[in-house]
């Protein structure tokens, strides 16, 4: 058992030196591709999957609404009766969708005007899922217009 929990320290000890090496070289090139992006808050790691997701699908980039709908951070309509609402849409790349709901959740945590703004929304009648689905469609529309044209 120690040998084999010696040998799993050993490889992940080695995967995460390969992690690192792999960031401090595609660093670079991430802040040459989209530098307003890197400028956002958030964790690094979500803004280069917002890229990758992004540059797997560039033909899904002709506007802000079709590269929230390729997150699936696009609303789609949920009402019924004499309700009106609206739940996000529950396809697309759901890594990029995962990357969006983690710089929400910073955000909301770290973010004063975030904070803010979740305090009013909730203060109108919104449920915190609601005001998490206005905060994914505004991540995606300010992540959107930080990639080059």
């Amino acid at each position: 058992m120690k040998t084999a929990l010696r040998r799993l320290a050993r490889r992940y000890q080695a995967l995460d030196e390969e992690t690192n090496e792999a960031d401090k070289e595609i660093g670079p090139l991430v802040t040459k591709a989209a530098p307003r992006l890197i400028a956002l808050p958030g964790r690094s790691r979500n803004r280069r999957q917002l890229l990758t997701s992004a540059g797997d699908n560039p033909d899904r980039l002709r506007s802000e609404p079709a590269f929230a709908h390729l997150c699936g951070a696009a609303p789609t309509p949920a009402s019924s009766g004499r309700t009106n609402r609206h739940r996000l849409n529950r396809g697309g790349d759901r890594q990029a969708n995962h990357a969006l709901h983690t710089i929400v959740l910073v955000r909301m945590k770290y973010d004063q005007r975030t904070r803010d703004y979740v305090a009013r929304r909730t203060a109108e009648g919104m449920t915190k899922k609601d005001v998490i689905r206005c905060l994914k469609r505004f991540v995606a529309r300010e992540t959107t217009d930080t990639y080059p044209t």
